[in-house]
């Protein structure tokens, strides 16, 4: 076993022809809407509502609304843990790229956006719900997300990620139904109205072991808040154009993914509490199945522990330790 973890990152191009790896984790946003006979005219549509969205949020100096073209590129993280080379697949990521297509420049968007980790699925999936069988009332271990997220901290600072990439990452997902959130007098010219919310979620709390911070505002013209998972300074450390790209991919997956939520006919209030039993809703002509999407997270989370977490235990168990005393 090498004594220290070695991560190795994989690309490829999410457009009208993408197909999944067969190391893709299937309950991704992006490999879902790519199967069955719709799945071409799901990616087009998809890359179509993502292009609008980001000529609608970057309106200057683009009477036409059509200035500029996103790419998205899908990055697979992987781990070597074993000295006989076997890898084991950890994360996948998004990160946009930007043309712009007056002045023909190429502009990086930011990695992160959606978030897919096999840990995690083993982490809710399969430890959360061993840790409550046949319990009264629901809890967490009390070093529950510690591992996975001392195992992210650890890829973000590795020589892997800063070589390819010179910012940090920028989760965005949907804002919890179990929460309030409450509308703020700020306001961010692009990211919009910020909202709070008086306690972490679950989910908010398990990105803070990963040494994110949580944010949540409503873009202009948006139905309700996004949350933004962050290293560092969200509004400092990124243009304009690298938060466009990264609103305009995730609010158009959550309008697929949560129409209820995120394609609601009404907009989100001063007091705003998500509900996915809300019935004023538009849907978006883009085939999507949630039911199966739950199972596999079921299914990887038990994949996760038959072939990584069972195997190398005490390699893990070690390395956690020696990670979590530093």
């Amino acid at each position: 076993m090498s004594q220290d973890f070695v991560f190795s990152i994989k690309s490829i191009v999410f457009d009208e022809n993408y197909h999944p790896s067969d190391n893709t984790r299937l309950t991704t946003n992006f490999a879902n809407l790519a199967r069955g006979k719709s799945r071409q005219e799901n990616l087009r549509n998809t890359l179509k509502m993502i292009a609008n969205r980001f000529n609608n949020l970057a309106h200057w100096d683009n009477p036409k609304a059509d200035r500029y073209a996103v790419e998205l590129e899908i990055i697979s993280v992987e781990l070597n843990i074993d000295v006989e080379g076997g890898n084991i697949p950890l994360i996948e990521i998004l990160k946009p790229n930007i043309l712009d297509k007056k002045t023909g420049a190429r502009i990086d968007g930011i990695a992160g956006n959606n978030f897919s980790s096999y840990v995690r699925d083993y982490d809710f999936s399969v430890l959360l719900a061993e840790h409550n069988n046949n319990t009264s009332a629901f809890s967490a271990p009390d070093d529950f997300g510690d591992f996975h997220g001392k195992l992210f901290k650890h890829f973000v600072n590795s020589t892997t990620y800063k070589e390819r990439y010179s910012k940090p990452p920028v989760i965005c997902i949907s804002v919890s139904s179990s929460k309030t959130y409450q509308r703020t007098e700020n306001q961010h010219p692009i990211l919009g109205v910020e909202y709070q919310q008086n306690e972490f979620s679950p989910t908010d709390a398990y990105f803070e072991k990963m040494g994110m911070q949580v944010r949540y505002f409503m873009p202009p013209d948006s139905a309700a808040p996004l949350a933004f998972y962050f290293i560092g300074d969200l509004l400092g450390d990124y243009s304009n154009l690298e938060l466009i790209g990264t609103i305009s991919t995730m609010e158009t997956f959550q309008k697929i993914y949560r129409p209820e939520i995120y394609n609601a006919n009404a907009a989100a209030g001063k007091f705003y509490q998500p509900s996915l039993k809300n019935q004023d809703y538009s849907l978006t002509q883009i085939v999507y199945d949630r039911e199966e999407r739950s199972q596999l997270a079921v299914k990887q989370g038990k994949y996760t522990e038959e072939h990584f977490i069972k195997p190398y235990k005490h390699v893990l168990e070690q390395w956690t330790a020696t990670t979590l005393a530093d």
